[in-house]
């Protein structure tokens, strides 16, 4: 660490101590040449996990962006703020666990669209219109029966058979 009263590169450390709730370490120095202390602090350096849009543009992570989107697909749903909040800290650990500098736009898009279809159809429709900025109603009509023809076929595997009663 260079002293700034003299400009020499060597200090020994006289104390050293937690700060900022753990957050920081104060160091207190003392210069080698001079003998003049001074302060130094350490901090982790957080680098923000950057988003990589559609057209290349790149912008930190914004949790309350992620929110919002999923909020408004919601509006006027039966679903709690808690079961939200669930879905944004679900997505928020999934890119967290995959990625660690940059994430791709497209990949969080698709994550809360899975996330809003196990949560509540209508919300992931809403979503997916915007998401997947459908032109016209037929790209609008094609996500709808594609979630009526997952529906149909839970229904038909949950569905108990009857047994046929045989005759005497």
């Amino acid at each position: 660490m260079k002293c700034q009263f003299c400009g020499y590169h060597e200090d020994k450390v006289v104390d050293s101590r937690s700060s900022s709730e753990g957050a920081s370490v104060r160091r207190r120095r003392e210069c080698i040449k001079c003998g003049r202390r001074f302060t130094t602090y350490e901090y982790i350096e957080e680098m923000p996990l950057m988003v990589i849009k559609k057209d290349g543009r790149r912008e930190p992570l914004d949790r309350k962006k992620i929110q919002a989107g999923i909020i408004k697909a919601c509006e006027k749903r039966p679903i709690s703020t808690e079961k939200i909040d669930d879905v944004v800290v679900g997505v928020e650990r999934a890119i967290l666990k995959k990625f660690d500098r940059e994430v791709p736009s497209v990949f969080i898009g698709e994550l809360i669209m899975q996330k809003l279809a196990d949560l509540d159809e209508v919300a992931y429709v809403r979503f997916a219109s915007v998401y997947r900025q459908f032109k016209d109603v037929n790209q609008f009509m094609k996500e709808l029966k594609t979630i009526l023809d997952k529906e149909s076929l839970i229904a038909k595997l949950v569905k108990p058979r009857r047994k046929k009663k045989k005759g005497i």
